[in-house]
């Protein structure tokens, strides 16, 4: 990808943003998150250089790759996929701005533990399984508040910023926006704990979860396309 094509892609996804946050308020802030797991570092650095500034990876040993390919970036790095137990202490070691996938109970308190080991902090999101779908991880909406207060009061290592989850893998647009709109719900419950981010929406549907009051998606086909 050249810069041209970078900052024509990046164009089109900010124009589509902005679109869809006007519709809401002017105040209503949308963060993109660049998903390049697909994509090489050099794709990266394309798109850094065209003015985007955070991208996320769904593999720990993916994004050790490009953190130290391009370390001499200022890049702001996200974990988006689903955290295996083995790989916390790598993840730790790579100190993430923010892991998106904190999808159990368990996985947070395993984390925290190993946070505790190496004495570190890390900021996370409460992953929801809003669509009820099989397929996905997180937790199940009904129990999303109690477990994101028990991830506040017993593991102080993991800085809880708010809550992510995926759209439903349908057509059918009536039934995308409640699965997005079950997590706003829950994210406002949230706030007065101190969520800040509501992060849903991906290249297929990130203007219907903005809609929906999503204040962050995460863009990987339509950011990287040639």
């Amino acid at each position: 990808m050249n810069k041209q094509t970078a900052t024509k892609n990046l164009d089109e996804i900010i124009t589509k943003v902005e679109g869809a946050r006007l519709k809401i308020s002017e105040h209503h802030i949308v963060k993109i998150i660049g998903i390049s797991k697909y994509s090489s570092s050099e794709d990266v650095e394309t798109l850094y250089n065209a003015g985007q500034r955070a991208f996320g990876e769904n593999k720990v040993q993916d994004l050790k790759e490009k953190i130290d390919t391009l370390e001499e970036l200022p890049i702001e790095w996200h974990f988006v996929g689903t955290l295996q137990k083995n790989k916390i202490n790598n993840l730790i070691d790579l100190n993430p701005s923010l892991i998106q996938s904190l999808d159990s109970l368990e996985l947070a308190q395993e984390l925290n533990k190993k946070l505790e080991a190496k004495n570190k902090k890390l900021n996370a999101l409460l992953q929801i399984n809003s669509a009820y779908e099989e397929t996905k991880s997180g937790v199940m909406p009904e129990d999303a508040v109690n477990i994101y207060k028990q991830i506040l009061e017993t593991c102080p290592n993991i800085r809880l910023k708010g809550v992510m989850s995926i759209g439903a893998h349908v057509e059918d647009e009536k039934i995308i926006k409640e699965s997005f709109k079950i997590t706003k719900k829950i994210y406002d419950k949230l706030v007065s704990l101190g969520a800040k981010y509501c992060s849903m929406g991906m290249s297929g549907d990130y203007e219907l979860a903005i809609a929906c009051g999503s204040n962050m998606i995460r863009v990987g086909s339509t950011l990287f396309k040639d």
